[in-house]
């Protein structure tokens, strides 16, 4: 039945609910990012007693107490076992957690299973904290998104709030890694396309929870930003050309780790010699962190921070170097993820050039990292927001110039497998014929397959038409034509019962998963041709056009009843 509300107010409810439930996903991710950072603490006191070293932190998570030591030889052992069981732990078919988010959105919300989520963030956990190439924010993206699915199970959210809501858990989870609310929120809505394309209405959701989050996780450890800058100012004239160089030099080199990338064999990463591979990854990394340089090791964020305060000089472009390498090598298998590891290459290289350069070390990093993350991640918004919550608003007009060139010359390649070139191409945003047309546009190769039975009430049993398919009153010849019989690895017919958390919408806001279309609708007692602006009522009943697996996953995804 319609709702005696009028529209506008409907509206402005539908809006305070995303408001309100932005917030608590928010407030949630923050309580569990909390633990997290616990939890991430533990793991690493324990990795620094095996391999003897401990890569240096931020002053935003507590780090820079200048005792790194020296990597063992024995300990960096743990490296290859660790390596391998990382590889196997994060599926190929998933990749690494912010991979899982864009992946999981184009597919119609279609996210990775609670299990492979639990084992991604496992294996980030452990990687993390013995050294490899897995950025902190990794753990707190697939947190983010578990602390959505909770509160899924304690709140009824229909398939756009669950979207939604995923993403601005994800949201929050970077927010407060990040120390940079603003940045995390553009970041998860500008990640998901290569081109410069945004999800408008997902970065309020997004930066509502981020805000909440920050807000929560700042309670227990503060609000200092997660890099300590010195004061900026607007660069001179006389600085500029060799900025611009900096920028160019790390465009360039993102550039090129993203043909790097291609060395290892897509086959390779995601067969049987996946785990084989990932030990491999760690074995090199043990072996340029004892013959080389322990700075090869963690995510590379307190290298960053190092090389803003002017400690490590022309050397960070070396280390950056080889963190480049190893990004470019692991890439496949899910190693450095994420933003922080494309910050400590891009932050590196930048120190090493400015330090090469005469530039003012602070400005050449942030440049730096802030031309590299664009190119991998075809983020240049939340690259420059970061560099402008870390640095200061003196850095925008710089940061923006930078973070524009790395985009018009990198091209739409990136290191997340799951973006897509624009949103006419994901699937959030290709419609299905089913939705606006009806049964008259059915296929000939379709046939209708009950799924269960309708028992009418003694009264509606006596005037009831004649049900031949399970139910369903007949329709006219016009509105459906004869069906022959076909294999059953054909589309074929589903009828179902709204599902509550669609009644009340209209049709053409209805997120269906690939495959699947509506194609009629059953509305006191008649088959009635659907059109975008129907709502759906308490009483009605869907038909759907779909393959069998695809109607399996829609069962699963919102389940509906009588599966």
């Amino acid at each position: 039945m319609r709702s005696p509300l009028p529209r506008a107010v409907l509206t402005r409810l539908e809006t305070g609910r995303v408001v309100v439930l932005s917030v608590l996903v928010g407030a949630l991710v923050g309580g569990l990012s909390i633990l997290l950072r616990l939890l991430l603490e533990a793991v690493l006191r324990l990795g620094a007693l095996v391999t003897g070293y401990a890569p240096p932190g931020t002053p935003g998570e507590g780090g820079l107490l200048m005792a790194f030591g020296d990597a063992l030889p024995w300990g960096l052992l743990a490296l290859p076992v660790v390596g391998a069981l990382y590889a196997w732990l994060v599926p190929a078919a998933a990749g690494d957690a912010l991979g899982q988010l864009v992946r999981g959105y184009h597919a119609r919300g279609q996210w990775p299973s609670p299990l492979i989520q639990l084992r991604t963030l496992l294996g980030t956990v452990l990687a993390y904290g013995t050294g490899l190439l897995v950025g902190r924010d990794s753990a707190f993206t697939i947190t983010g998104q578990l602390g959505a699915r909770l509160l899924g199970r304690f709140t009824r959210l229909d398939a756009v709030e669950a979207r939604t809501l995923t993403l601005a858990g994800a949201a929050a989870a970077l927010g407060a890694v990040l120390h940079a609310p603003l940045a995390a929120a553009v970041l998860i809505a500008e990640v998901l396309y290569r081109r410069f394309e945004f999800e408008f209405e997902v970065v309020m959701p997004c930066v509502l929870a981020a805000v909440a989050g920050t807000a929560v996780y700042g309670l227990a450890f503060g609000f200092t930003p997660l890099l300590s800058v010195p004061v900026l100012g607007v660069p001179s004239s006389a600085q500029l050309p060799a900025l611009l160089g900096v920028a160019l030099a790390a465009t360039l080199a993102g550039w090129l780790s993203l043909l790097a990338v291609r060395a290892v064999p897509e086959s390779w990463a995601s067969g049987k010699l996946r785990p084989l591979l990932g030990g491999l990854f760690g074995l090199l990394t043990a072996a340029i962190a004892f013959y080389g340089t322990p700075a090869v090791l963690g995510d590379g964020s307190g290298w960053v921070q190092l090389g803003v305060s002017d400690f490590v000089g022309a050397d960070g472009g070396v280390a950056g170097a080889w963190r480049w390498l190893l990004l470019a090598l692991g890439a496949r298998l899910a190693f450095g993820g994420g933003v922080l590891p494309s910050v400590g290459v891009g932050g590196l290289i930048g120190a090493g050039l400015g330090s090469l350069l005469g530039v003012d070390p602070a400005l050449s990093t942030l440049i730096g990292l802030v031309a590299y993350l664009t190119v991998t991640l075809n983020v240049p918004l939340a690259a420059t927001l970061l560099a402008v919550a870390w640095g200061g608003e003196a850095l925008l007009p710089s940061a923006l110039l930078a973070a524009g060139l790395a985009h018009v010359l990198s091209g739409t390649d990136g290191l997340v497998p799951g973006q897509v070139r624009a949103r006419a191409q994901s699937g959030v945003h290709q419609g299905g014929p089913g939705l606006i047309g009806g049964l008259a546009q059915l296929p000939d190769s379709v046939r209708f397959i009950p799924r269960r039975a309708v028992e009418p009430s003694a009264e509606a049993a006596q005037d009831a038409p004649a049900v031949p398919y399970d139910g369903l009153p007949t329709p006219s010849a016009e509105a459906l034509p004869d069906l022959p019989s076909l294999p059953s690895n054909e589309r074929e017919l589903y009828r179902r019962g709204v599902p509550p958390g669609w009644r009340g919408a209209r049709l053409k806001l209805l997120s269906l998963p690939p495959g699947v279309e509506v194609v009629g609708l059953v509305r006191d007692g008649t088959v009635r041709l659907p059109h975008p602006e129907m709502r759906l009522t308490t009483d009605d009943e869907l038909v759907f056009l779909a393959r069998p697996d695809a109607y399996a996953a829609l069962e699963g995804l919102l389940r509906l009843p009588g599966a």
